[in-house]
């Protein structure tokens, strides 16, 4: 029934717009809203037969079992390629029935393209559904007990995040539908960018949340204690959020100044290929990753065919559309037009060099050439190398005039900046013990962004030659402003805690086993303790060490051994002390014939910063899409492109 609706949401509204038939174009959001409902009672659906152990439905029996807890039947209903399937489904109508809600400001036609390109989208996704991946697929007679949902993803974090990162990667579709829509009509204008701003940042900042649950959730489960791989699936969601960020930033320039707008459309194509590509390289069956969905490949072959399709078409409009668009006002080179676009070319390289590096194994191997395998050396040297310089450039954008500004006055207002942040960086890695030249140079890139912030945020609050009410000044900035401020500041966190936790961290793997201790940058561990645990659907063997500094115990921490009764998996439960200066993170191997264990002990300097920062960034997200410019309704009469031009770049 829901494929039903989805074809009628993606034909009529497409058809009333073309043939300028009101009452067609009007049926866009009650289908909209018919869809989430049967999407959504079909999710609910299956969430009862994971929570009643229905185990006539196969997908239930294969991702579940009888002793598997609440909260994590929840998760299971999204821990397998079918079920995970339909929560897309799910999280798309809610974009849709979003945009339906809080688009009746926006022109009639406008928004019908909007709902039918998502309506075919939704088609895609629901054929897919039901000729390849049926979730309610019967197992007659009826399992006795499931084979329970993989040990990995029986963590608290998995709970929320595919939740988390399938809303960002959905998100994109909404932005790709304002630039089809967009194409459509040829309406590709400052009031485009305006409506479809909050909407990009809205999907960026999920994402961002989903990609920094995602780590967190690997650093805590997998027990080596690491916090990014570079792992294909990993890649996969990075690269759409490396696109999404420089697609916000484009459609900044095309706000406020009308230029980039064919760039801005191709970032907003590109965005939404990447989730789809990331669909297909998890359920293709060509990776293999602790993220990815072990499935046939005839799944891949279809998604590769709906991605050929979607995309061949949207690149086939843009071609015939692009021609036709005015290339906006001139900037000089040294303006914010020109920084963005630096910032634009060095997320599109970075975004390029990590898809080389995700692909070219795989098309190494399709061609019979070998298989090779790119690692973390390739992406931390190339992605480093972009990054330096886009940092850099974060803190001079800001403070950059819109279509010229002089050199010598910016360098004039950061004159101090730069030895601030550098005289900063020696200072942190000297109290640190190690001066290392890279560390300074990635811990002066992120002073330097505080630094400039801080000299902005100044100058707005304090004007040369004004003697004026500081906090009332603050009051009246802007929150796309603040957002900008803050996101970048997360941006600064980040980069501090990475430099920080590469540096410095130290581990150390020892034979320990009762009262057997050692020593780590100052820090004294004795295992008490190992005791035998029963969970609900495991045993497990949990250590009990103290930890100690200065002979005064600060932590007792418990990791665990862990084997998982049905599929009789080994899991490692880390144990984790953390503050915001370092983790103190103990994992349990493998136990010796004597009966000691090998225990891999780890000391990481300011690793929650790297979370942090995503958080912040987050919030930077919020901050920004919730503008006032962005909530100001508007009735279709004053939404002409001319008069909402001048009122977005008034505003702005």
């Amino acid at each position: 029934m829901a494929l039903g609706v989805a074809l009628l949401q993606g034909v009529l509204p497409l058809a009333g717009a073309q043939r300028g038939r009101a009452d067609w174009m009007q049926l866009g959001r009650p289908l909209a809203w018919s869809q989430l409902a049967l999407v959504a009672a079909s999710f609910a659906c299956l969430t009862l037969a994971f929570v009643r152990h229905d185990f006539s439905v196969l997908y239930v029996a294969s991702n579940s079992n009888s002793a598997l807890p609440l909260p994590y039947r929840f998760a299971a209903v999204w821990g397998g390629h079918e079920g995970s399937l339909l929560l897309w489904l799910l999280m798309l109508n809610v974009w849709t029935v979003a945009v339906a809600v809080y688009s009746r400001s926006l022109p009639a036609v406008f928004v019908a393209r909007i709902l039918g390109v998502l309506g075919l989208v939704a088609v895609g996704f629901l054929l897919f559904t039901l000729i390849t991946s049926n979730p309610f697929e019967r197992l007659i007679p009826a399992a006795a007990d499931g084979r329970d949902l993989n040990p990995l993803l029986q963590d608290p974090g998995m709970v929320i995040h595919p939740p988390m990162l399938y809303m960002g990667y959905v998100g994109f579709s909404v932005a790709y539908a304002f630039a089809i829509a967009a194409l459509l009509g040829g309406n590709l204008d400052a009031t485009w960018a305006r409506w479809t701003r909050p909407w990009t940042t809205a999907a960026w900042i999920f994402l961002t949340f989903g990609i920094g649950l995602g780590s967190w959730w690997a650093y805590n489960e997998l027990g080596w204690g690491g916090w990014w791989f570079w792992d294909p699936v990993e890649n996969a969601s990075f690269m759409p959020w490396l696109v999404g960020t420089a697609l916000i930033h484009s459609l900044a320039v095309t706000e406020k100044r009308g230029s980039f707008k064919v760039w801005t459309v191709l970032l907003a194509i590109v965005a939404f290929s990447l989730s789809l590509m990331g669909t297909f390289l998890v359920r293709s069956g060509v990776l293999s990753s602790v993220h990815a969905f072990a499935t046939d490949p005839r799944r891949g072959l279809f998604i590769l065919a709906f991605l050929v399709i979607a995309i061949g078409s949207s690149l086939v409009l843009y071609a015939w559309r692009a021609p036709t668009v005015g290339l906006g006002q001139r900037f000089a080179l040294v303006s914010k037009e020109s920084m963005l676009l630096v910032n634009n070319m060095l997320l599109a390289v970075a975004t390029g060099a990590v898809l080389l590096g995700t692909l070219y194994p795989l098309f190494l191997d399709a061609m019979g050439l070998g298989k090779i395998s790119v690692g973390p050396p390739y992406f931390d040297s190339v992605f480093g190398l972009l990054m330096a310089p886009l940092l850099f450039m974060m803190g001079i954008g800001p403070l950059t005039r819109w279509k010229s500004d002089e050199p010598g006055s910016l360098a004039r207002r950061l004159r101090w900046a730069l030895p601030a942040a550098l005289l900063a960086a020696l200072g942190v890695t000297w109290a640190a013990g190690r001066i290392a030249p890279l560390t300074v140079g990635g811990l002066t890139l992120a002073f330097w962004i505080v630094a400039s912030q801080g000299v902005d945020l100044l100058e707005r609050l304090r004007p040369r030659g004004q003697h004026t009410n500081v906090l009332a000044r603050l009051r009246l900035l802007p929150r796309a402003y603040v957002g900008m401020l803050v996101a970048h500041l997360g941006i600064a966190a980040f980069t501090f805690g990475v430099a920080m936790v590469k540096t410095y961290e130290i581990e150390r793997d020892v034979k320990m086993g009762p009262d057997a201790s050692t020593e780590l940058n100052g820090y004294r561990f004795r295992m008490q303790s190992v005791r035998e645990i029963k969970g609900p659907n495991y045993t497990a063997a949990q250590g009990l060490i103290e930890v100690s500094r200065n002979g005064q115990v600060i932590a007792m921490l418990e990791p665990e051994k862990r084997i998982y009764r049905v599929q009789s998996n080994p899991m490692t439960e880390a144990a984790v002390d953390s503050n915001l200066l370092r983790d103190l993170y103990i994992s349990m191997g493998e136990q010796l014939p004597n009966g000691d264990w090998i225990v891999r002990v780890q000391h990481k300097p300011f690793i929650v910063w790297i979370w942090g920062g995503c958080l912040i960034m987050m919030l930077g997200g919020v901050l920004a899409a919730s503008d006032r410019r962005y909530r100001l309704r508007q009735t279709q009469n004053a939404t002409s492109p001319n008069a909402s031009a001048s009122t977005a770049g008034g505003a702005a």
